[in-house]
């Protein structure tokens, strides 16, 4: 290929990332990481009638967005986030339509020896089809087995790889003869631009929740720092609302001073006895209630025996 060539496709490149940009106000930042041309196929496939992926060098889409910065200074916003083997997926639907697809096209593989685990894995404790022979492996790793019907048993649960370390090839073994595919592979969301403003994407995933639980625990702060402060505050004045109505309620336990609300309290703490014996007599007159009732019953059934008793009299002549 000739430099003509080359700049010429550099160029056509270039306005196609840029008309992309002006054409769609939504895309995705992601990340390409140990994806297959195959699998990359099957990913455009889906984004079909969807979204658009582009993929390119991350130095000339660095120049065809300053380029144009003049015409779309909200563009300056994306440049911080093209590093890595990054692609853009431009869309004009909602990024909450769009993320599933994205997400969907992870698949399950293999962990590789050499390559940084995307993901913490561990082997649960198990009983394992492997022959006895394969206890080397285990001792390598320093994972406590034993033998139990032939093969095979881990005794603990073993972390063999953490987040952002590299696999190691014993590792990578013991998880191929296990038959183990812990890492999934696909597109992986980094950022997200959205008329105008970049963020990241894990901010998609926000509901009214998050939203409710982050802006109590702002006004918690605010709160107990007014206090901290003696600094009035809306958010600190229940508090110290509260706070009063226990100090006077305080001085009415220990002076002659009464107001109304703290009344029925001191009428507790004066007279303890008289809200402890009330549950009591309730018991009572409903027994004596029951007992009532039930003696008119007794007398109608001794009125009954007697009534019989004096026909049976009245019949043998008695």
């Amino acid at each position: 290929m000739s430099g003509k060539e080359g700049k010429e496709k550099k160029k056509l490149y270039m306005d196609r990332l840029v008309g992309l940009l002006r054409e769609h106000p939504r895309l995705f930042l992601v990340t390409c990481d140990n994806i297959g041309s195959t699998h990359m196929q099957n990913i455009r496939m889906d984004l079909r009638g969807k979204a658009v992926l582009l993929m390119g060098k991350n130095t000339l889409m660095r120049r065809a967005i300053k380029d144009h910065l003049s015409e779309h200074p909200e563009w300056e916003s994306i440049l911080p986030h093209i590093k890595g083997n990054v692609g853009v997926v431009f869309t004009k639907l909602a990024l909450s339509e769009v993320k599933p697809c994205l997400l969907a096209s992870r698949v399950p593989a293999l962990a590789k020896a050499g390559i940084v685990a995307p993901q913490e894995v561990t082997i649960p404790k198990q009983v394992t089809t492997l022959e006895p022979t394969k206890t080397t492996f285990f001792a390598a790793l320093d994972i406590a087995t034993k033998i139990t019907r032939g093969c095979v048993e881990i005794l603990n649960d073993v972390q063999l790889c953490k987040e952002g370390e590299k696999v190691g090839s014993s590792e990578a073994a013991l998880m191929q003869m296990l038959d183990m595919k812990p890492f999934t592979y696909g597109l992986k969301l980094t950022s997200v631009y959205d008329d105008g403003f970049c963020f990241h994407a894990s901010l998609l995933d926000t509901t009214s929740d998050h939203l409710f639980k982050a802006f109590s625990q702002g006004v918690a702060n605010v709160a107990a720092l007014s206090l901290g402060l003696g600094f009035p505050t809306l958010p600190a004045l229940p508090h110290a609302v509260i706070g009063a109505f226990k100090n006077l309620v305080a001085v009415c336990l220990e002076t002659n001073y009464l107001f109304d609300a703290a009344k029925a309290l001191k009428e507790r703490v004066e007279n303890p006895d008289a809200f402890a014996v009330a549950a009591p007599v309730a018991t009572s007159t409903t027994t004596t209630t029951t007992t009532t009732t039930q003696a008119p019953v007794a007398e109608e059934e001794e009125e009954a025996e007697e009534s019989e008793a004096q026909g049976l009299d009245d019949l043998f002549g008695f």
